[in-house]
Parts: structure tokens; C-alpha cells; sequence
């Protein structure tokens, strides 16, 4: 949730035509990611859950790339860059953990 509340606030300063293409695809993209978390969480099996944190990830790693756009395009900063991808890092360290996890469980959650 972090990572899409920071996304919001970043892309309040970009430009106004952005506004339905990268503005657009990265709120998608940052929201994706815990609606994704949280969808695979009321799933019945690990297995299912894995699936959906594959799909956050996906998201989390589309979002890296369109920040790293912003910067280079000149729309944010090398700190708000690297802010954000700071997080993004994180929680992909989280992710791909528990997707670990839940791979080599044989339990349902």
C-alpha cells in the first residue's frame, strides 16, 4: 500500500498530458499490487496464492521500469527515483520470499 500511496503522490507533479498513458499505467500498475496480494490471500490453496504474488510481482516490476522512464524523461528526480525504487526493491525481496514459502508448502492457508 506504501508503494501505490507514493505512486499517487508522485504522479500528482507530472504533466498533465500524461495523464491517460504513464500517469494512468502507473497507478494501475502500483494499485495492482496489493489488490493482487490481497486476491491471492482469499484463495483456498498455496498454490493459488503463489499465483497472484507472481502477478504482483509482474506489476511491481512494470512499475520499476516505468519509473526509471520518468527519470530518464526528465518527469521526476534521481532521489524520487530512487525512493521509490527502494521500495519497490523491498517488497519484491518479500514477495519472491514468500512465494518461495508457499511453493514448497504442501498446506492450504
Amino acid at each position: 500500500m506504501d508503494i501505490a500511496q507514493a505512486i499517487y503522490e508522485m504522479t500528482y507533479a507530472l504533466p498533465k498530458a500524461e495523464t491517460y498513458a504513464l500517469i494512468s499505467q502507473m497507478q494501475r500498475a502500483a494499485v495492482s499490487i496489493p489488490s493482487n496480494i490481497a486476491e491471492g490471500a482469499g484463495r483456498d490453496s498455496n498454490k493459488d496464492f503463489s499465483h497472484f504474488i507472481s502477478i504482483a510481482l509482474g506489476s511491481l516490476f512494470e512499475l520499476h521500469t516505468q519509473i526509471v522512464l520518468s527519470e530518464r524523461i526528465g518527469y521526476i528526480d534521481n532521489n524520487q527515483k530512487n525512493k521509490i525504487l527502494n521500495m519497490t526493491n523491498e517488497l519484491q525481496k518479500m514477495l519472491v520470499g514468500f512465494r518461495k514459502k508457499l511453493d514448497n508448502s504442501t498446506h492450504t492457508i
